[in-house]
């Protein structure tokens, strides 16, 4: 009688669980790496959407202003509606109701996107920030006046105004910049800023740029403990909005 053949035990094929873990360690990884270069690249998309953003804005003021003869008022903070507050301007004794802490009038300028309460958006939806100078009794917000008159920007005459609004890289405080190789500009009409990706005040720069005064701050983003900064920021020049509006035809 011819034996059985022996019957040997073999294991199942398959991994080990330390062969487990190192496979969803690799695809863990793996994966963290396409979430974060994909983070990095919707965060590159939102910049250059503000940075388009604010461009368009810009113009669109430097438009108003031809037609107007003036910039229009800061729209008051969200809620409140996206047209400029007053409605129709400054006074020669009444500024604008925010003047260095309001919003965008996208209502107003016909802009988009809007919010549902015609804020302009950045590209992280969140509204963005425009402060206009006060220099010589709200002449820059004011309905036109005749010459001589001083009132609103023809009124007075552009050799005579001295718009203040300042920008710095670095800060003295709140209310200066550091030097003057620190200063961006000194004589801005108006500013523009987006909150940046964190949309919050969490440095002392980006607070700067919500306290309610005439100087901001624009500077590389930085992650510096104490004073992370990722706002965008761009100004418009009084030389830049003369010249538009000589154009025009409302300035002599």
């Amino acid at each position: 009688m011819t034996p059985l053949p022996e019957l040997k035990y073999r294991s199942p094929g398959g991994f080990t669980l330390i062969e487990m873990a190192i496979v969803l360690a690799i695809v863990m990884a793996l994966t963290g790496g396409l979430i974060a270069g994909l983070s990095a690249q919707m965060d590159a998309h939102a910049q250059a959407q503000t940075e388009q953003t604010l461009a368009d804005i810009r113009e669109a003021l430097l438009g108003f202003a031809a037609s107007q003869g003036r910039l229009p008022c800061p729209a008051a903070p969200p809620t409140a509606g996206g047209t400029e507050s007053p409605a129709n301007g400054s006074t020669n004794a009444t500024p604008c109701n925010n003047s260095w802490n309001g919003y965008v009038p996208g209502t107003t300028l016909g802009l988009t996107p809007t919010d549902q309460n015609g804020y302009v958006l950045d590209g992280w939806n969140q509204p963005i920030r425009y402060a206009v100078t006060r220099d010589h009794s709200n002449a820059f917000t004011t309905p036109p006046g005749a010459p001589g008159s001083n009132t609103g920007i023809r009124g007075w005459g552009i050799a005579t105004l001295t718009p203040d609004l300042t920008v710095c890289s670095v800060l003295n405080g709140t209310t200066a910049c550091s030097d003057a190789a620190h200063t961006l500009t000194a004589n801005a009409v108006a500013t523009l800023y987006s909150l940046g990706k964190n949309g919050a005040n969490t440095g002392t720069d980006q607070q700067a740029n919500q306290d309610n005064n005439q100087v901001f701050v624009s500077h590389a983003p930085t992650a510096t403990s104490g004073n992370v900064f990722d706002d965008q920021v761009t100004w418009i020049s009084p030389y830049t909005l003369y010249s538009r509006m000589i154009a025009a035809g409302v300035l002599p």
